[in-house]
């Protein structure tokens, strides 16, 4: 699984969730996870309709295929829950 997290640095929750999914990956260290940055990552902005409300974070499967989308910040739980739906 891949996980795609689009961030700003003007995003106040962005900069909440960061220490989350910093507890998050201790629980899952085999999540690849790639950051974004919406304001300088254009391409894959568009290319993956990342909307203008942040954190975007987007679950792909082996094929790269979107599962899940997150949008807004969200708690431990939260990201726990979409992370063992999978």
């Amino acid at each position: 699984m891949k996980i795609l997290k689009f961030n700003a640095v003007w995003c106040p929750g962005c900069l909440v969730s960061r220490p989350v999914w910093n507890e998050v990956l201790k629980e899952f260290p085999d999540i690849k996870i790639t950051e974004y940055d919406y304001d300088i990552d254009e391409e894959e902005v568009a290319k993956y309709n990342v909307g203008d409300k942040l954190p975007v974070v987007i679950m792909l499967d082996e094929n790269d295929n979107e599962i899940k989308r997150l949008t807004g910040e969200k708690n431990k739980e939260e990201i726990l829950g979409f992370i063992k739906e999978r």
